[in-house]
């Protein structure tokens, strides 16, 4: 028994053994198992029709988009066995999903005109709130926000009638299970559960064009690649999703989130011209930190080389690039300032239902009684920390406070954010 796993608890240690056992079988497989779990577009692609019976994806420069990002699963992840098992599950359960959405739309055309009216978007750095923003809106039954449910398995269309008590919500619960097993952390630093809100990137990641992939994995050649596209297919296909989600299903405005649309507003505005947007805000190096234990946390189970000091610096750059990027959006569309709406995160923990009443104010949005109450009663359902307090430190990933607080000082000029230390 090695030090780290005598000292975990006895329940975590059986899934450290479970885990290592796993991989340990991937190691005694040809090539660890590349043959049964094939990580090449055709072998993919031939699956999801087989497993589907379908044909037309819909798109063919997607298959440009999935050939790099497998290439780069390849060449850069250093996936265990358990990563490469994950890897195929969720590129295969996507390209099933693409198929099945195309054959959706050829059957019923009136998908295609659905309107997607005045959507509201929760976007900003990272680990500042925006998830608690979302879950909070998104008891206002009025709202239509995506679940993790329905983004998992989105077809057929869901309806109205059975929203609440669709079989997929029980699958989704199963599948998600999971994580306790690959990612013991996980719930302690994010909130997730089939019939809590979704973010956008897993919407997205249905164009391969997504954040969500360079979240969970080392994908280095693939997030270079990434960063220099035009994001504009990915939003019209975003586009496509909502209209799927609503279509049985409509609710008053969709309301939407993640922090990686601070870097493609453009594209953004193009593909939703009446979007708002709420930007939440907190001391860029704590933000940091939290980002990139997060980010630990999320790729170490699915990786045999995890370099805490690359991570860092992955994380400040492309978090800063994303600050500056929104800086210079609402520098440019001085005619969408009204749009925007900035919330700090320290206000957002503080008195959370006095910043759901100014986001409500600002957009012109109808607040009932109801839909207080609600969120009223999530809080106190999920208080902070339940599944325990999530620590960090910017040193462990290689990096300095008073070079992070310099490196942003741009963003904490611009938006007025007091360091918290």
């Amino acid at each position: 028994m090695t030090l780290r796993a005598s000292l975990l608890a006895p329940e975590r240690f059986k899934r450290v053994k479970l885990l290592n056992a796993v991989n340990a079988l991937g190691r005694v497989l040809p090539k660890n198992g590349h043959s049964l779990l094939s990580l090449e577009a055709e072998a993919l692609t031939g699956k999801a029709r087989e497993r589907t019976g379908l044909d037309d994806f819909g798109d063919d420069t997607l298959f440009q988009r999935l050939g790099i990002l497998l290439q780069s699963f390849r060449a850069d992840a250093h996936l265990n066995f358990i990563g490469r098992i994950c890897v195929h599950s969720d590129i295969l359960r996507v390209l099933c999903n693409r198929l099945r959405l195309v054959e959706d739309r050829k059957r019923h055309p009136g998908l295609a005109d659905q309107v997607i009216r005045r959507p509201l978007f929760i976007s900003g750095l990272p680990r500042t709130g925006s998830t608690l923003l979302h879950a909070l809106l998104a008891q206002d039954r009025t709202n239509r926000v995506p679940l993790v449910w329905e983004v998992m398995h989105p077809s057929p269309p869901p309806e109205t009638a059975t929203y609440d008590s669709d079989p997929r919500i029980f699958r989704t619960e199963k599948e998600l299970m999971w994580l306790d097993v690959l990612i013991p952390d996980f719930k302690r630093v994010h909130l997730i559960d089939a019939r809590l809100p979704q973010e956008c990137i897993a919407i997205l990641g249905h164009s391969f064009m997504s954040y969500v992939f360079e979240s969970m994995y080392f994908v280095s050649s693939y997030r270079i690649w990434h960063e220099d596209q035009d994001k504009l297919p990915a939003y019209e296909f975003h586009r496509q999703f909502l209209q799927h989600l609503q279509w049985r299903c409509p609710g008053s405005r969709w309301v939407l989130k993640a922090p990686s649309h601070i870097l493609s507003l453009e594209a953004l505005f193009q593909v939703y011209p009446d979007a708002g947007m709420i930007l939440t805000h907190r001391d860029p190096p704590n933000v940091l930190a939290s980002c990139a234990s997060f980010s630990e946390v999320l790729r170490g189970p699915f990786t045999d080389f995890l370099d805490r000091h690359e991570l860092g610096a992955e994380v400040t750059q492309r978090w800063e690039k994303g600050a500056r990027l929104a800086i210079q959006f609402r520098e440019n569309n001085p005619d969408l300032q009204e749009r925007f709406l900035d919330v700090r995160c320290a206000d957002l923990v503080r008195e959370p239902m006095a910043v759901v009443r100014q986001i409500y104010e600002h957009f012109d949005m109808p607040l009932t009684d109801e839909a207080e109450r609600a969120m009223v009663h999530f809080l106190a359902e999920h208080p902070q920390n339940k599944h325990g307090v999530h620590g960090y430190s910017l040193r462990k990933y290689g990096l300095d406070r008073e070079t992070e607080r310099l490196r942003f000082q741009f963003y904490t000029d611009y938006f007025g954010i007091v360091s918290e230390r």
